[in-house]
């Protein structure tokens, strides 16, 4: 592609063109959709070293949901902090193996499977449920929860299993326009807000420099270009290093010793207790809490938290195919990811996770910042999160990293993706006062109706506004409408496709997308998405 730039204008008068607004003069920025300032794209790769040292930042950044849904979860279950350990080595045992698969045969996009944040409700439900029985210890109130967690994972993996292989999703995916795609992705984004700068308020003196230092290094690499390119790459390690190395400091030196106990544990390096309880080895095993436990009354709002997820793993699928250079990802690949994020979850669900497997944004979001968007970057990474996770010892070592330093990057990956989701906008009318009505009220709604969810569910109980008398129903819908993505996906979905959508087709953005919607409809699609190794050449259509 040229930049409109260096265009050399013909000989003679220019064409007489209609002026600006104003009399304004300035350049017009053609629709891109690829962005120009990617080093490396999907399938373009790093030396070995970069990509193993790019592939341990994956690792760090994903960490740091891993540890809070941990640190959130296993107290009020009864676990002591070696079941904290425990619990957290297995999450990063299933996210390198869904991470692996993913970008194997699932989406085939450099995204990093994680543990999700929408079965915590449920799970919240699951625990006050059982609160009122009685048991030996509170060890064996930790193994019983755990034992009916897992039994509610595995009912609630085939939604995803079947929304999957039944191409279910990949039709609903069909009725999106670039209308619809850019309020998903902003709040994929914006919608996890909370676990930005309320959670970096936690720990200021940490957190805030974190984060002072990371908008810093943008600045450093332009003012000192020999440092552009490590500054660009690993500038997010650095920092890390940098602040937690203060954070010791301040530990050390006693700068908590007589503080409130939230703050200890926000701020010390030492107060996770997880080097001290983590295993040196010990590799997760399937039923490693004994014979999951299925009642029904648990599993509904897990059914929700299942639905939930596939929303939220498709707008992270689109930003990440914006962020490696890839074509959006065709109906197809997103049954088939979504198939295999239901096996996934299943897979959780008999090893023992304390919650189902998404999509990581932050991820995502670092493909942006670090301006590399390689798939075997993403794989690599799941090397690391398998070996940390068997070793616990030295896992845990980086599991200790205070929360706000991780809440800090947050602030910079997440809205990164939600400015990727406004890039869409570029392929639809800019100018079209519907497309801004469609818009506006889905990404508001989509902030606003889950944060009227988030504030009235008692995180004690996980009990939300809807409390009718059928519980089946009040988990379910609770769940549903806390998750941004899919309220922004139920109200952009249902206004595109119903207001004036026959009459607003090319204002919609719909001849640009819906050849990438159909299995050959563009030729690149092929080179992003078909498996490896020719693999495609040998299985049936119906199975892709």
């Amino acid at each position: 592609m040229v930049e409109t730039a260096n265009h050399q204008h013909p000989q003679g008068p220019p064409p007489a063109q209609a002026q600006p607004l104003g009399g304004a003069r300035g350049p017009l920025f053609a629709p891109n959709e690829q962005f120009q300032h990617l080093q490396y794209c999907i399938h373009s790769n790093p030396r070995w070293v970069e990509t193993f040292i790019l592939g341990f930042q994956h690792y760090i950044v994903m960490l740091g949901s891993t540890v809070l849904i941990a640190s959130i979860l296993v107290p009020l279950m009864g676990g002591t902090h070696g079941d904290k350990a425990r619990v957290i080595q297995t999450l990063l045992f299933m996210a390198g193996l869904n991470t692996l698969v993913q970008t194997m045969i699932g989406t085939r996009l450099p995204t990093v499977m994680t543990a999700s944040f929408a079965y915590i409700i449920p799970v919240l439900a699951i625990i006050n449920d059982l609160s009122d029985e009685t048991f030996a210890s509170e060890h064996q109130r930790f193994l019983h929860t755990m034992r009916t967690i897992q039994g509610s994972l595995i009912v609630a993996s085939f939604v995803n299993i079947v929304l999957g292989f039944s191409r279910v999703w990949g039709s609903l995916t069909r009725l999106f326009s670039p209308v619809v795609l850019v309020p998903v992705i902003c709040v994929v984004g914006l919608g996890l807000f909370q676990r930005g700068f309320p959670q970096l308020a936690n720990c200021v003196e940490i957190g805030l420099p974190m984060l002072i230092i990371l908008v810093i290094t943008q600045y450093l690499k332009r003012i000192i270009p020999i440092s552009h390119t490590y500054v660009e790459r690993y500038g997010l390690l650095f920092c890390i290093a940098i602040v937690w190395a203060f954070a010791a400091i301040l530990t050390a030196a006693g700068a908590y010793n007589n503080v409130k106990e939230q703050t200890k544990q926000s701020c010390r390096t030492d107060h996770s207790f997880l080097i001290a309880s983590a295993p040196w080895i010990k590799i997760p095993y399937p039923f490693q809490w004994g014979t999951p436990i299925f009642r029904a009354s648990h599993v509904f709002g897990m059914l929700g938290a299942a639905l939930v997820t596939s929303a939220e793993s498709t707008g992270t699928f689109f930003a990440a195919s914006r962020l490696a250079g890839a074509t959006p990802p065709p109906s197809h690949v997103l049954n088939r990811s979504i198939g295999l994020q239901g096996l996934g979850t299943l897979l959780e669900g008999i090893f023992g996770s304390v919650v189902g497997t998404t999509a990581s944004v932050e991820n995502v979001g670092l493909l942006g910042l670090t301006h590399i968007g390689s798939r075997r970057v993403v794989q690599i990474s799941t090397s690391f999160m398998i070996f940390f996770s068997i070793f616990g010892k030295f896992g845990a070592l980086f599991a200790s990293i205070p929360l706000p330093i991780f809440a800090a990057i947050y602030c910079v990956l997440f809205g990164f993706v939600a400015a990727v989701g406004i890039s869409f906008m570029q392929f639809a009318n800019n100018n079209s006062l519907r497309n801004f009505y469609v818009l506006g009220l889905s990404l508001f709604l989509g902030i606003s109706i889950p944060q009227y969810f988030v504030m009235n569910t008692d995180m004690t109980t996980g009990h939300g506004p809807i409390r009718t008398g059928g519980g089946w129903f009040n988990d379910i819908f609770n769940t549903i409408f806390s998750s941004p993505p899919t309220v922004a996906i139920i109200v952009g979905t249902l206004l595109d496709n119903t207001l004036d959508a026959k009459h607003e087709v090319n204002n919609r953005g719909l001849p640009w997308l819906l050849p990438f919607h159909r299995r050959n409809g563009d030729s690149r699609s092929d080179e992003f998405y078909n498996y490896p190794m020719r693999l495609n050449e040998y299985i049936p259509t119906r199975f892709f």
